[in-house]
This record gives C-alpha cells, sequence and structure tokens, in this order.
C-alpha cells in the first residue's frame, strides 16, 4: 500500500519526451529563475524543530463551517466554481465538467497519521460529484494528488490534463494511457471546438519521494467560449506572473496560492500580498484565493493567509471572492466577500 501511495518514476517513452523538454536538464526540471527550496540563510534543524513544536493556532479550534452543495444540480445560467479547501475544486462551465487537484482522502501526506484536513472540512467525495469530463492536476504533490482520491476519480472522468510526467503515478494507479495528456510549459491542446487548455510555468518543485523534480509543476489557462480562467498551481511569486498576463490575459478568474508560506522558502510559495500582485499582474478581474482552510503544511495561524490577502487587495483595488467551503460561485455574477473565517 505504502508503495503504490508513492507513485512510480517516469520511464519509457514518456521519460524520452521529458528529456526533449527545455526544463529538463540533468534528470530533473528547472524553474524559470534559479529556486532553491529553502532561503539561503535558513537551517534545516531548526526549521524541522518548529515543524515538531507547531504552535496550536496552525489548526483552528472548532469545526469550519461548510456549506455541502449538491453537485449534481448547481446553477446553470452561468459558470459555477465550488471550492473544497486548499487548492481542490470543481469547475461547471461551457458544457465541460472539471475537477482540479482533488484531495478528498484521510491525509495529505504518504503516511496515515500526518497533515490532516481541518475538522469540518472533508466533507466531500468523488461519489457527490456528477460524471467528468477532465481531471487537472497540476503537480504531483500529496496535497494536490491524493492516491485514494485518484483511485476513485479514474472510474469517474473520461480525462486526465497534467504535466509530464505526472501520468506515470496515474498509469501505475491504473489509468489507461489514452485518458492522460502531459503537457510541457506553454503547451497547448484543444480540447473540443470551443475550448482549449494551456500550460503555463510555476515556481515550485515536485516529488512524492526523497528526490525532487522528476515530473514537472505548473498552472494552466482555461479558455473556453467567453471565458478565460487561470488555474494556478503552487508557485512563488516571479516574472512569469506578467508573461502570463500579456500572453494570455486577461482572465475573468484567477485561482491562486495564498497559504502555507514561510520566511524559511520564501521562493516556492507566495506571501500574502505577493499573491495579490500576482493577480494583479495576470491582469485578472477576479482573484479566488487558494491553498488554505484545510491542511496545516506551515508555521502561520490557519486564518492568517486570507486575513493578510483580504487587507492588501483592498490597498491595491483588486477583486477578490472569499467562499466558504462547498459554496457554489457563479463566475461573474456571485462575489461572497463575507469574512467567514472571523466568524468561530
Amino acid at each position: 500500500m505504502m508503495a503504490r501511495t508513492f507513485g512510480k518514476r517516469p520511464s519509457g517513452a514518456r521519460l524520452q519526451r521529458m528529456m526533449q523538454s527545455p526544463n529538463y536538464r540533468k534528470g530533473v526540471f528547472h524553474n524559470l529563475s534559479p529556486t532553491p527550496v529553502m532561503a539561503e540563510d535558513a537551517s534545516f534543524w531548526k526549521t524541522l524543530k518548529d515543524f515538531l513544536n507547531k504552535p496550536k493556532n496552525v489548526r483552528p479550534d472548532k469545526p469550519l463551517p461548510v456549506i455541502h452543495a449538491d453537485l449534481r444540480n448547481l446553477p446553470t445560467d452561468a459558470p459555477v466554481i465550488v471550492w473544497f479547501g486548499h487548492s481542490s475544486y470543481y469547475l461547471q462551465i461551457n458544457g465541460k465538467k472539471i475537477l482540479v487537484d482533488p484531495v478528498f482522502g484521510k491525509n495529505a501526506s504518504p503516511v496515515p497519521f500526518m497533515i490532516k484536513p481541518f475538522a469540518g472540512t472533508n466533507v466531500f467525495s468523488i461519489a457527490d460529484f456528477p460524471d467528468l469530463d477532465m481531471v487537472i492536476l497540476t503537480h504531483d504533490h500529496y496535497d494536490h494528488m491524493d492516491y485514494t482520491t485518484m483511485l476513485q476519480v479514474k472510474h469517474k472522468t473520461t480525462h486526465f490534463y497534467t504535466m509530464l510526467g505526472v501520468g506515470s503515478h496515474l498509469e501505475y494507479w491504473g489509468v489507461p494511457p489514452e485518458n492522460i495528456t502531459e503537457f510541457d510549459w506553454w503547451e497547448s491542446q484543444q480540447v473540443d471546438s470551443n475550448t482549449t487548455l494551456t500550460a503555463a510555468p510555476g515556481r515550485h518543485f515536485s516529488g512524492r519521494g526523497l528526490k525532487r523534480g522528476e515530473t514537472l509543476w505548473g498552472s494552466f489557462i482555461l479558455k473556453t467560449g467567453d471565458y478565460n480562467l487561470y488555474l494556478g498551481g503552487d508557485s512563488g511569486y516571479d516574472f512569469h506572473f506578467k508573461k502570463i498576463g500579456e500572453e494570455y490575459g486577461p482572465f475573468d478568474l484567477a485561482i491562486l496560492e495564498c497559504g502555507q508560506y514561510n520566511k524559511n522558502w520564501p521562493h516556492i510559495h507566495m506571501m500574502p500580498e505577493e499573491t495579490v500582485q500576482a493577480a494583479i499582474d495576470l491582469n485578472a478581474k477576479v482573484l479566488l484565493p487558494v491553498h488554505w482552510g484545510k491542511f496545516d503544511l506551515a508555521l502561520h495561524p490557519w486564518d492568517e493567509p486570507i486575513k493578510r490577502l483580504v487587507k492588501h487587495a483592498a490597498e491595491l483595488n483588486q477583486k477578490i471572492i472569499t467562499p466558504m467551503i462547498g459554496e457554489p460561485v457563479r463566475i461573474g455574477k456571485d462575489f461572497p466577500d463575507k469574512q467567514w473565517w472571523s466568524l468561530l
């Protein structure tokens, strides 16, 4: 069981294709800018000690409020997005049913006693969804690609879209190779006559074992009908947001991470203020902040990311939405801004 949870390294034709990527050198993928995982002056042992003695406020002391929406009967007068906490969300748009980075298992870790969801947040399961047209995976980290969820969702969707190399895990877990499409950065695919999916860079890393970078990470641009969405994966702040905004924007909605940051790893995750700036760089009409509200992967208070982001977005006049977990939001029509985390 444990070995299967880790997944499988790319090989064969998949590895050969990866080796043709300009981002792949000396056996691993590289970011556009030099990106050490830890800050140059960070102490590994001090960071480990801090993690072993996490403050209590990294997790809420009460169950979080959740709206258990009927995902099979969502509004149809506009595209809809439903956030499930952290980086998992569902899109019903232009006739497509799309699930992004689904994690509905009991933990976001290869071991069952670590990285458990906050109380109240894990109320959805794959059984709640209608049949899916697309499952999009931004990278292979456990908090974005959960083994138990993959075993279930492979029977619910017709196709997986992900980054170079990630399909090796999926095949190992029983997904037919013809049901997997892998992208390098800047590659596009016409999903149907009215929908295009394009992969874009992120500033992060990958890996389900000890070695990093054996598969690619990134973000996606979903252009469908009259709507243009930026589906951000994990990323530190860098110039790629401005480049994406200039070449593919403006975006009706940008979904960007705002949590699990620390001064000891400033290059691979954004501070909340940087998330707001990234949305501005992308030329996003509306920002949905994710990567918070379900797991404690850092040392900050659980609600600090959203508090900091709300404050800075107001200062820079960036429109944001802050739905509750499970709350359906009609894109371009609903703008939930209730600060529900402060009511606990």
